[in-house]
């Protein structure tokens, strides 16, 4: 198994692009390699962007979102109101909004949904994050979900404990909103860690899984 130091993609002053459907996305597919990262560097700027949200959600993404960056160098936090469930219905206005995206200054790794997840809002941003990023190293996150479309990873960040107890801990107290829904617990965030670090033989046990379609060496 090859190991890649993520030092030699983020350096100091890098950018990176976290692009989530809904309000807890991005923490639950790669809450916990954010952590890890922006710990270990001086120097990220991250733009964190939430397509769709409601004004209870949008405060829940709005802590959570505080705990994940607060040792990014500096964030923007950008909450939209697409609307949930509907993102194949207003897909030319969402491909109008990723047109803006591009726009600005452009990110060094970028962190999406998975191409074959079966969320018909996951799956567009992943279409739309390809059509509009041509030449930058994305990553696409998995979520567990009802469905049962967790794919087959190759790209695996190892997550230690307090790492993974911190991003576990964030959800559940940030994402109150959540809390009725049968799979959101902590059993399944552990789960997903446990599972993937097993995969990829982590030290720790633990680490978050991504998929990586297109990766120059």
């Amino acid at each position: 198994m090859l190991a890649l130091d993520i030092k030699s993609v983020l350096q100091p002053g890098s950018r990176v692009l976290c692009i989530g459907a809904h309000c807890d996305d991005i923490e639950i597919g790669c809450g916990g390699s954010m952590l890890k990262w922006l710990a270990s560097s001086t120097d990220i700027h991250v733009d964190w962007l939430v397509l769709s949200g409601s004004e209870v959600r949008d405060r829940e993404a709005l802590t959570s979102a505080a705990i994940f960056l607060r040792d990014a160098a500096s964030s923007e936090i950008i909450i939209k109101s697409f609307r949930n469930g509907f993102f194949p219905a207003v897909l030319a206005d969402l491909k109008m909004y990723f047109e803006d995206i591009k726009q600005r200054p452009a990110p060094d790794l970028i962190l999406t949904h998975y191409r074959h997840d079966l969320h018909q809002d996951h799956r567009v941003v992943n279409e739309l994050t390809w059509n509009t990023f041509r030449n930058h190293l994305i990553l696409e996150y998995e979520i567990p979900k009802y469905d049962g479309d967790l794919g087959q990873p190759n790209v695996y960040v190892e997550i230690d404990q307090p790492t993974a107890d911190a991003k576990i801990t964030a959800l559940m107290d940030s994402f109150a909103s959540e809390r009725d829904k049968n799979w959101f617990d902590e059993r399944t965030f552990h789960a997903m860690l446990r599972l993937r670090g097993v995969e990829c033989q982590s030290v720790g046990g633990l680490a978050e899984a991504f998929h990586g379609r297109k990766i120059l060496i």
